[in-house]
């Protein structure tokens, strides 16, 4: 049998759709009883392989659930993570004119499918966590690169 974490989950996606809910597609869509019904769905649809076939059965008769036909979006590199946050301070950069922002600031930013790495044919917006991620350059300044460095330091980066 299947552990209880994905029996409950299951139980809750399906009470949402009887309810006339729509089936969740991302993070945040549906939150029931502290779980975040969005990523459980794309995991059964991503992971629909590694399911047993009576889940699989259950998933589709149930609740309509089937199994992704894309592929899985790439993971971003090092280097394309890096290309990312430092567009992102630019921008904030070119806006307020300085680095200094809350740890908890979030920089919104319009991106290329090649910036951002994905598969998908769509360009969009993406977060980027401007604060938390200066902070930690800060704390990890010593072991910069001279160029990402240099690059910080064109922007008037506070080190």
């Amino acid at each position: 049998m299947w552990d209880t974490g994905w029996q409950r989950c299951y139980r809750l996606v399906q009470n949402h759709v009887q309810a006339g809910g729509a089936l969740p597609e991302a993070a945040g869509d549906v939150v029931v009883q502290g779980e975040d019904l969005g990523p459980w769905v794309n995991a059964q649809r991503f992971g629909w392989e590694q399911l047993l076939p009576v889940q699989q059965w259950l998933l589709e008769n149930t609740l309509g659930l089937e199994p992704v036909k894309e592929e899985r979006p790439v993971k971003l590199t090092q280097d394309a993570k890096w290309a990312l946050n430092l567009a992102a301070a630019r921008q904030s950069h070119a806006r307020e004119g300085h680095l200094r922002v809350p740890r908890k600031h979030a920089e919104h930013l319009e991106t290329e499918n090649a910036l951002s790495g994905r598969q998908s044919s769509t360009d969009g917006p993406v977060v980027v966590k401007l604060g938390t991620w200066l902070d930690n350059v800060r704390k990890r300044a010593a072991k910069l690169p001279e160029q990402r460095r240099a690059d910080l330091d064109q922007l008037g980066m506070r080190w």
